[in-house]
């Protein structure tokens, strides 16, 4: 399973809206015979792939998956019926399918015609593996994480707004590695007001578009701004309300000529979110400012801290990020620590994974 495991994580970045999955083919004698990893929405499973790989050595072998194997036509055909055809005598795998349209009929088709199934092994790891696959299900919104560059007293900007690039090489290359996996990234328009990001990938290959969402309920968004020069990245979306779109259609016209699509939603951010997830957005990384990341704390919508702390000290009179009383690292679960050149990420899940 550890193997499996391994495998889905090859194709993290291209699968998207569907999981990550990996699969393990492995003879009575014990000898894997087969490898296969979801490689792309629309291309054959990760077990589809192991079993070709295992050819006619799948008969009475051990199939071990990430994930239930699916019994419906989408794209592709359901992996059940061809693990069946396979000869495949027993399945491994580590979680139910979410999905309405398998949620255990994919583990019900294979015993109805004569598998052994077992569920459970690597449970947690591939709930991990695959959080905003079962976020976007179960709740609804994508999978959301809250990125934040601290300076060593705790400040995101210097005096006055200012913008300072806080975090080093090693730290901005995980950055742009993340960008390049992730569905879509945002910021409030107080961020591109101050620094006015382009919001790319940069110097990390991305299989897909990139979603750049900027949450301006007042359009404050200059139509010079960069971000709005990078079409060919994606597209950029602008959070606004019905209300505000229509107090001011000069600025929304001048918006959508520059390139932007206007999102007109109510609800706040966490009516924003479940948009966006009917978009088909499954992972959302929020990276700034101040005042976005303290709305999406307070609407209870974040599932994942990803904290940069830097060596640079910006100063009483700097910005601070969010009080410290809404938020404290020990509020986290499985929270880690490493260090990247100078600066430290921790990171940690505000919900329980079980």
């Amino acid at each position: 399973m550890a193997i499996a495991l391994r495998q889905a994580e090859r194709g993290r970045g291209r699968t998207s809206p569907n999981p990550v999955v990996g699969a393990v083919v492995v003879s009575p004698d014990g000898v894997i015979v087969g490898r296969g990893h979801h490689e792309v929405a629309g291309g054959p499973h990760a077990e589809v792939r192991a079993l070709a790989d295992a050819g006619a050595w799948a008969r009475g072998a051990t199939l071990y998956c990430t994930l239930e194997p699916c019994c419906h036509w989408g794209r592709t055909g359901p992996c059940a019926e061809r693990i069946v055809e396979a000869g495949v005598a027993r399945v491994v795998a580590a979680v139910e399918d979410p999905n309405p349209q398998v949620g255990g009929r994919g583990f019900q088709y294979l015993r109805d015609h004569g598998v052994s199934v077992e569920v459970g092994l690597g449970r947690l790891a591939a709930l991990t593996q695959n959080a905003p696959f079962f976020t976007a299900i179960t709740r609804g919104r994508p999978f959301v994480t809250m990125k934040i560059a601290l300076s060593l007293d705790g400040r995101v900007a210097a005096a006055g707004g200012r913008p300072v690039h806080l975090t080093g090489p090693e730290a901005d290359r995980l950055t742009q590695l993340e960008r390049a996996e992730v569905d879509a990234i945002a910021v409030g328009s107080g961020t591109v007001l101050a620094d006015d990001p382009e919001l790319t990938a940069r110097g990390a290959y991305r299989y897909r578009p990139l979603m750049r969402v900027l949450f301006d309920r007042r359009l404050r968004t200059p139509p010079a701004a960069r971000v709005l020069s990078t079409s060919g990245a994606g597209p950029v979306i602008i959070v606004s309300t019905a209300a505000d779109v229509g107090a001011q259609p000069t600025r929304a016209r001048a918006l959508e000529a520059a390139g932007a699509e206007i999102l007109a939603v109510e609800g706040g951010v966490a009516g924003a979110l479940a948009a966006l997830g009917r978009r088909g957005v499954q992972s959302l990384v929020i990276e700034g400012g101040p005042a976005l990341h303290l709305a999406v704390w307070r609407a209870q919508v974040v599932d994942r801290v990803r904290l940069w702390i830097t060596p640079l000290p910006l100063g009483a009179e700097g910005v601070r990020w969010l009080p410290a009383q809404f938020m404290s690292i020990g509020q986290l679960f499985a929270c880690r620590t490493e260090c990247h050149g100078a600066d430290v990420l921790v990171e940690g899940h505000v919900h329980r994974i079980d």
